[in-house]
């Protein structure tokens, strides 16, 4: 399907993003809403509709697309299974339920994959083939694409680094219910709570740039254990680069080069100690870009001076 104007939303556990995108590329305002993670599915996607109308009032829409956190069966729109993020959001059928709310037609995917094709079609991977695209927030997901193609695997699951077995885990358990993934020493909230008070990311930082050395120990050790588990990954997959997004990759150039030096220090001596890691161009418009692409011909679309 070929649209001519579509809405991009970006559901998160904690957010939800959405914006309206012509079949050129082109974004409008990004607006954001808080997501009802406690009330569950139906309450999510009444948010969703609600922001979707918000996001483009009058305006003759050709569809939506979604990306959500949870594993999605890109067919369907419907999420095989997630984590506790978002209350009963296992088995909530994302496309249809807003299609219903709507009158639209309506595509979704994982957040991984839409954060993704954003970047692939739009951003830092533009022009590569075989990229590991990383998105580091509350959570941390990812996705791969070999020869330009999106890779989602057979049971939708590729490219779900997050769930990495680590080493140097701490018994914490992971918001998938097992112990020590790379989600749980890496991810935003595990830096935060490496730090030992109910402050947010954000705050750490700002400590850390004012010379807090505690809050610069925690912020390299969660960048540190992302480059060795992206390590064994690029020496498995041979990308050309790895792409960071989300709220901890927003830290900056100081957090990319902590997490390239430690995959580089892990990756097979060669080549492969040579492979980028990018930090993402488009920010929270990168997920929403993307799941807009699930209706849009990006090919042919491309993005103009914001």
């Amino acid at each position: 399907m070929t649209a001519r104007q579509v809405v991009g939303v970006d559901i998160g556990g904690t957010k939800i993003a959405a914006a309206t995108v012509t079949a050129g590329g082109e974004p409008g305002p990004l607006l954001v809403t808080a997501t009802p993670a406690a009330a569950g599915g139906e309450a999510v996607l009444d948010a969703v509709a609600a922001l979707v109308r918000q996001a483009s009032p009058g305006t003759d829409l050709d569809g939506v697309g979604v990306g959500t956190g949870g594993v999605v069966d890109h067919t369907t729109g419907v999420v095989l299974s997630a984590t506790d993020l978002i209350r009963n959001w296992a088995g909530c059928e994302v496309a249809a339920g807003l299609g219903r709310r709507l009158s639209l037609p309506v595509a979704g995917d994982n957040d991984g994959n839409t954060t993704a094709l954003g970047e692939r079609w739009y951003g830092a991977g533009r022009g590569l083939d075989d990229v590991l695209y990383v998105a580091v927030g509350t959570g941390i997901g990812g996705a791969l694409t070999i020869g330009g193609t999106l890779i989602r695997g057979t049971h939708h699951t590729a490219g779900e680094l997050g769930h990495l077995p680590v080493a140097d885990g701490t018994g914490v358990i992971c918001s998938c219910g097992e112990l020590d993934h790379l989600e749980t020493v890496a991810s935003g909230p595990a830096i935060a709570a490496a730090y030992g008070s109910s402050a947010d990311l954000r705050e750490i930082a700002a400590w850390a740039d004012t010379g807090d050395g505690r809050a610069a120990a925690v912020i390299d050790a969660g960048a540190r254990s992302l480059g060795r588990g992206l390590a064994g990954l690029a020496n498995v997959i041979d990308p050309q680069a790895v792409v960071l997004n989300g709220g901890v990759a927003a830290l900056g150039e100081s957090y990319r080069k902590r997490v390239e030096e430690s995959m580089r220090s892990h990756c097979l001596p060669g080549p492969a100690e040579g492979v980028q890691v990018r930090l993402g161009q488009l920010g929270q418009y990168a997920a929403v870009l993307g799941a807009a692409s699930l209706l849009l011909d990006p090919e042919t679309a491309t993005i103009g001076a914001r």
